[in-house]
């Protein structure tokens, strides 16, 4: 969540696609099945996605991590950033949202590159330390449980290298987290999340007010 940048006016969010995104007819046809779900709403929006492959562009990265697939718009994105050699390893709970994004990458051809683990994240990533990967990620994005948000952190941080970078998504829960009104399991635990993050001196940081916010953490 969201789809769309949280609270731009229409017009300036066409005005934004039509002068700066440069989505591709498969992410377009992508996002359009997605939208169609019931679960839609948690797709991340375009501009993130072209955000986000600037972003491993920019760093080199060549091994990219993701908590929380859904459809696969995130990793086709950053998939296809990567250089020949890169890889990306995917975590997800749901075999049937993660076949939608099987297709989309088989059709891309980048299925070789994406590695897809269907287990509960933690376990994957304990996998991925205990197997000798720390120190080994350039770019992970977490995008899934929000309540696991903190758990994710801790072994993300010992996966990544320095100077790799972080994505969290989610972390202005649609305007709840600046809402004392508002309480729910995720919304605390993002504001939680927020502020541990903020200080975290392990890492340097910025949210940006893009998608449903996006923090970007440098590992130090």
């Amino acid at each position: 969540m969201s789809r769309f940048t949280f609270g731009l006016p229409e017009e300036l969010r066409s005005y934004i696609h039509a002068v700066s995104l440069r989505e591709t007819p498969l992410q377009k046809r992508l996002r359009d099945e997605t939208a169609k779900l019931p679960q839609g709403g948690m797709q991340i929006s375009p501009e993130q996605g072209q955000l986000m492959a600037l972003l491993a562009r920019l760093i080199g990265a060549k091994f990219y991590l993701e908590i929380g697939t859904f459809t696969g718009y995130s990793a086709l994105s950053v998939a296809a950033a990567l250089p020949a050699d890169g890889r990306a390893i995917c975590c997800d709970v749901s075999a049937e949202w993660t076949a939608i994004a099987k297709r989309y990458w088989q059709e891309a051809g980048l299925a070789a590159r994406i590695e897809l683990r269907l287990a509960p994240a933690v376990e994957t990533l304990d996998a991925l330390l205990a197997s000798g990967q720390a120190g080994s990620v350039d770019l992970a994005f977490i995008d899934a449980d929000k309540t696991g948000y903190a758990a994710y952190l801790e072994r993300v941080w010992q996966l990544m290298r320095p100077n790799g970078l972080l994505l969290v998504d989610n972390v202005l829960w649609g305007g709840k987290v600046a809402d004392s009104a508002a309480s729910s399991p995720d919304t605390d635990a993002l504001r939680a999340f927020n502020l541990r993050l903020k200080d975290d001196a392990r890492f340097d940081i910025s949210l940006l007010p893009i998608g449903d916010g996006l923090t970007l953490a440098r590992k130090r």
